[in-house]
């Protein structure tokens, strides 16, 4: 078996969640490298969609942002924002939608706003952006969280999970079946009991210990009697997610170390050639 790193095993994992034919929204990180896994791999009539509008992309790099022109390479067609939440998100269309997590309670709220006091955080996130609509709205929503954390009351409520559990959700008006579907972090894959909506431990990754997952969450954790080892990323899967995104699979500190180290390499062959010459 291959090295692979936690995001490359967070990454591979989020693809096997993808279905063959699907309408997926996805953006830029883990999230697209999943996609782009999935269409490459066993899902080859994926749908990726964009917030921006962007449908039936075949992205050849991660973007910077939901509207990067990258996007436009093999599009099938594109609209605006306004035609995404209300025609395509609203009426049932997105089968699968992608959030990050900085933090999450129970039941599969979630925070993705700031860390601390409203009038006095500690650190500002991404927002809410179009989070609350997708986790809304999607008939399924497949949650990463590679640095964030539980909590037993979020900081701040940015996007609906199951709210106070049980059908709590579906009470307040969101369509029936919606919600949460797995949430992959940097130690595991929880995901959520059929009637009470509460968060639970599937899949543990391999090299963590039960108790340093346990104590991560502050609340008496329930776990799956089959709790399994989540499966390891294929050489065929690495290989394509490093070829697409190396920034995902080295960490964007790592690979600008690399990169500045290749160049100091490189200018002392030089400079060393440059010294030879007669």
């Amino acid at each position: 078996m291959a090295d692979y790193t936690i995001s490359e095993l967070i990454l591979s994992r989020a693809a096997k969640e993808i279905k063959d034919g699907e309408m997926v929204v996805i953006g830029q990180g883990i999230a697209m490298g999943a996609g782009v896994l999935a269409k490459r791999t066993h899902a080859p009539n994926l749908v990726i969609l964009t917030e921006a509008g962007l449908l039936g992309i075949e992205p050849f790099k991660v973007p910077i942002h939901i509207a990067d022109p990258s996007c436009t390479r093999g599009f099938t067609y594109s609209c605006d924002m306004t035609d995404i939440f209300t025609t395509v998100l609203n009426r049932g269309y997105v089968d699968v939608s992608f959030l990050g997590v900085g933090q999450i309670d129970k039941f599969g709220n979630m925070n993705s706003s700031y860390i601390g006091d409203s009038d006095n955080y500690e650190f500002r996130m991404t927002g809410a952006g179009g989070a609350p609509e997708f986790v809304g709205y999607s008939s399924r929503t497949i949650l990463t969280m590679l640095g964030g954390e539980f909590v037993e009351k979020l900081d701040y409520f940015t996007s609906p999970g199951y709210l106070y559990g049980g059908n709590s959700r579906y009470e307040e008006g969101m369509p029936e079946d919606s919600g949460p579907h797995v949430l992959i972090s940097n130690k595991g894959v929880f995901k959520f009991e059929k009637e009470s909506k509460e968060i639970y431990l599937a899949e543990i990754h391999p090299g963590v210990e039960l108790d340093d997952i346990k104590a991560s969450v502050p609340w008496d954790l329930k776990i799956t009697e089959n709790l399994t080892q989540t499966p390891l990323p294929t050489k065929e899967e690495i290989d394509i997610v490093r070829n697409f995104a190396p920034e995902i699979s080295m960490g964007r500190a790592l690979q600008m170390e690399t990169l500045i180290n290749r160049v100091f390499q490189l200018l002392e062959k030089a400079q060393a050639g440059s010294v030879q010459k007669p």
